[in-house]
C-alpha cells in the first residue's frame, strides 16, 4: 500500500480538526472569518449526523450568519465536490470568499480485526480559501452507484464499520483516475507535458502507480504522502496541496491537476493554475 504511518484522534473531535484547519487556512490566505460568505465541508464521518459540521465551523470560527454552510458526502472525492460547489456558490454568495474544507475522522468506523480495511484509513482535516477570478480552471465530477464495492453501514443494530471490496475498489480507482485526468486535459487544452504537479488520492501507491503508467506520465509528476498519512478520504487532497506548499513545491502559475475516487462510486477532478 505504501503507507507505514497513519494519524488517530484520541482528544480530538472532528469539528476540532476542521476548525483547526480552516483557521490556518485563512491566517494563510490574510483574511479574517467576517470574509466568508460560504463554508462547505466535505465529510462522512463528522461528529453529528446534524448539525453539520460546516454548522459547526460556522460557531467555532463565527462566520457571519449569512453565510451557506452545508456538508457535502462524495467519500474520497469529496474535496474536488465541494470546491466545485463554491465555485458555483461563489457567485451569489454576500461575500468574495469561500472556505472548502475536507475533513475526516475514519477511525471510529474501523474494524480493528478487519486486515483489509484498518491498515489503511487516517484522521485528518485540510481547508481551502477560495474566490472567484477568471483563471484556469477545469472540473470533472461523476458517479456511479454502488453499495458493494467501498460503503459505511447506516444508523441499525449493527455496529457501523467501513468495509471494502479492495479488488473491486482497484479495478475502479485504475479507470477513473486516468479517465478523468484525460477528460481534463481534453477540457484544457493541454497536455501532460503541460502539467507541473498531479495531486492523487492517498489511497494506495499501488493505484497511482498503475494509473501513471497508463497515462503514459513519469510517477515523479504525482505527489505522494501516504506513507506519512494513510487514507484520509476527503482530507487527502488539501493535505497534500499544504504540505506541498509547506515544502516550497508548489509555486506561483504552476499548473496543477487533482485527481479523487471513493465510495459512492466517485470520482473527480479539477485542474488549475496555482
Amino acid at each position: 500500500t505504501g503507507i507505514q504511518t497513519r494519524h488517530h484522534c484520541t482528544t480530538e473531535t472532528h469539528t476540532d480538526m476542521c476548525v483547526g484547519a480552516a483557521r490556518q487556512a485563512l491566517e494563510n490566505a490574510g483574511i479574517s472569518p467576517e470574509d466568508i460568505g460560504a463554508c462547505v465541508v466535505a465529510t462522512f464521518s463528522s461528529d453529528y449526523l446534524s448539525p453539520s459540521a460546516a454548522c459547526m465551523v460556522q460557531r467555532g470560527l463565527g462566520l457571519p450568519h449569512d453565510a451557506v454552510c452545508f456538508d457535502l458526502n462524495a467519500a474520497c472525492s469529496g474535496f474536488l465536490f465541494a470546491i466545485h460547489t463554491m465555485e458555483c456558490l461563489m457567485a451569489q454568495a454576500p461575500r468574495k470568499y469561500g472556505l472548502v474544507i475536507g475533513a475526516e475522522m475514519l477511525s471510529r468506523f474501523i474494524n480493528w480485526e478487519d486486515r483489509g480495511t484498518c491498515v489503511l484509513f487516517g484522521d485528518g482535516a485540510g481547508a481551502a480559501v477560495l474566490t472567484l477570478e477568471d483563471r484556469l480552471w477545469h472540473a470533472d465530477l461523476g458517479s456511479r452507484g454502488n453499495a458493494e464495492v467501498l460503503w459505511l453501514n447506516g444508523p441499525g443494530p449493527e455496529t457501523t464499520y467501513i468495509h471494502m471490496d479492495g479488488p473491486g475498489v482497484y479495478r475502479f480507482a485504475v479507470d477513473a483516475l486516468p479517465s478523468c485526468a484525460r477528460t481534463l486535459l481534453d477540457k484544457s487544452g493541454l497536455t501532460l507535458d503541460d502539467i507541473d504537479w498531479i495531486v492523487p488520492h492517498q489511497a494506495n501507491r499501488r493505484i497511482i502507480e498503475t494509473a501513471a503508467k497508463r497515462l503514459h506520465a513519469p510517477l515523479e509528476k504525482f505527489y505522494q504522502n501516504m506513507e506519512r498519512y494513510g487514507n484520509t478520504s476527503a482530507a487527502s487532497v488539501p493535505i497534500a496541496l499544504d504540505e506541498m506548499v509547506e515544502q516550497g513545491l508548489l509555486k506561483r502559475g504552476q499548473k496543477v491537476l487533482a485527481v479523487a475516487f471513493g465510495a459512492g462510486l466517485t470520482w473527480g477532478g479539477a485542474l488549475f493554475e496555482w
